[in-house]
């Protein structure tokens, strides 16, 4: 009923969404510098109102060049591996020097990997760059089966697979501990694809450190009202028919109650500068939703196995994770440099959550080991912006170079 009730309301505001489409487009030849502000504001109205809902659809990433050396190169993206809920995408470059292979693990917690383009673009000056290009698994037929944390795991060792022995792991978020548990299995199958380096940023290691009010809100209710609550199920008209999932518009609207003063004064600024005719930095905004507004949908098991492996019963600190009938142990990783990032700020997932990696792997040599503290950050500023470009790339890119 959840999806229903979402859907049906969706369906209500199309048609007053297509008027105010088809004004702005009649409006549009009289918006010239000289036009009165009273047409102005009339034409953001419409605007405002015609941005008023969610995409369902990944947004493009939108890198079409980078400037590797003091050239600039062509970007195109290749899938290189197709899977039913993720596809390995390459960032192809036609450069003439080898560069070191980096998979960068997006993590699938209600945004498409997209979120994760200015990380690409940086990484991609120095690197042969791929990702984890989740699909939306209201996408998804049922007879491709469900999703759940083992098969997260399991898809980031066919990609690492398929890439072959060399690669580099850039994990943002929530894929830290799924990253961690492939690389712990790799290494215990003493699987020659596993990673040479893997870089955790921002990611839920161990939970039960300075646990924020993400971590107080997945421990504060049990299993069972997850499970009531927050699971749908996709309705007849899209291609996964039938799954149940963890809709991508139930996650966002719990980030935008968390800061909800935040966002209503972002769109009332977006309407001032539209009305104004400020036109770039109406788009800063405009990009910048238009981003967080394109949600994904997560397969039902991978959402509740989440929520009680990693949040309510911290299994892979407690040494008690298990993938497919074997206990996980990061002890077997030995040959893998580890680099973790956290944000000083991070209100999603605080110092030392991620660092607690360090302690699971005591057979990692200490010169194959690095931790840094970005200060001034929070969550997203650890792999997006200045200090993403200016102080902590840096050091991933020379963690890679020097496991290289």
């Amino acid at each position: 009923m959840l999806y229903l009730a979402y859907q049906s309301q969706n369906d209500l505001a199309d048609p007053l969404r297509t008027v105010a489409r088809t004004m702005m487009s009649t409006l549009g030849p009289w918006l010239t510098s000289s036009a009165p502000a009273g047409l102005r504001s009339l034409a953001a109205a419409y605007e405002m109102i015609s941005r008023a809902s969610l995409t369902h659809s990944r947004p493009p990433y939108g890198i079409e060049e980078v400037v590797v050396g003091n050239e600039t190169v062509k970007v195109e993206e290749k899938p290189r591996f197709v899977a039913p809920f993720g596809t390995l995408l390459h960032f192809k470059k036609d450069v003439q020097v080898a560069q070191p292979r980096v998979l960068v693990v997006a993590p699938l917690s209600g945004h498409f990997a997209t979120l994760l383009r200015n990380t690409v673009k940086t990484l991609l000056a120095d690197h042969d760059v791929y990702i984890t290009d989740w699909h939306n698994a209201r996408d998804v037929p049922l007879t491709q089966g469900r999703f759940g944390f083992e098969d997260y795991v399991d898809t980031i060792v066919t990609f690492l697979q398929v890439l072959g022995p060399g690669t580099h792991v850039v994990a943002v978020c929530q894929p830290c501990v799924q990253v961690m548990v492939a690389t712990a299995v790799m290494a215990e199958n003493d699987d020659p694809a596993q990673p040479r380096s893997i870089t955790l940023m921002a990611g839920p290691v161990d939970t039960r450190v300075n646990p924020t009010k993400v971590n107080e809100l997945a421990t504060s209710k049990p299993y069972e009202w997850f499970e009531t609550n927050m699971i749908a199920t996709v309705p007849s008209r899209w291609p996964g028919a039938g799954r149940r999932v963890y809709p991508g518009f139930v996650q966002l609207s719990a980030f935008m109650a968390m800061n909800m003063d935040r966002h209503v004064k972002a769109h009332r600024e977006l309407y001032e500068h539209l009305a104004k005719g400020e036109t770039e930095k109406a788009a800063v905004t405009k990009a910048f939703y238009d981003e967080y507004f394109a949600v994904l949908d997560l397969d039902a098991a991978f959402y509740l196995e989440t929520i009680l492996w990693v949040f309510q019963e911290a299994r892979l600190p407690r040494g008690v994770m298990t993938h497919r009938g074997r206990t996980v142990d990061p002890r077997a990783i030995r040959r893998t440099a580890l680099l973790t990032v956290e944000g000083e700020r991070d209100d999603i997932c605080s110092l030392g959550q991620t660092a607690a990696a360090h302690d699971l792997t005591p057979s990692l040599k200490p010169y194959r080991k690095r931790h840094h503290m970005q200060a001034g950050v929070g969550h997203y500023g650890v792999f997006s912006g200045k200090r993403w470009d200016n102080q902590i790339y840096p050091i991933v890119r020379n963690v890679i170079l020097s496991a290289d």
